[in-house]
């Protein structure tokens, strides 16, 4: 969803959206919780360190795959793709 998209269903301008994105104004709870509704999360999903739970993700991908075969690795892979590719379709419905 592009900033625009996103500003536009939850009723703000594209220039207040930048200006949450940079850090440059104080986000509103209501703004915020529109925000989690549009792109349908829980708040508590923006609100946790994304970087933390991207690297215990990683930690816990990279103990599955250690010990995969070649072919393992490879339909892993391929899983991993389709399953992406439906989770974003889902999402852009």
């Amino acid at each position: 969803m592009s900033q625009e998209q996103l500003a536009e269903q939850i009723g703000i301008s594209v220039t207040h959206m930048s200006h949450i994105e940079t850090g440059n104004t104080k986000l509103s709870l209501p703004v915020f919780v529109d925000i989690a509704r549009v792109l349908e999360v829980q708040t508590d999903d923006l609100l946790y360190d994304f970087l933390l739970d991207r690297k215990a993700s990683w930690n816990e991908l990279t103990q599955v795959l250690e010990n995969c075969t070649s072919q393992q690795m490879r339909i892993i892979v391929d899983v991993a793709k389709a399953t992406k590719i439906a989770l974003e379709k889902h999402m852009e419905s």
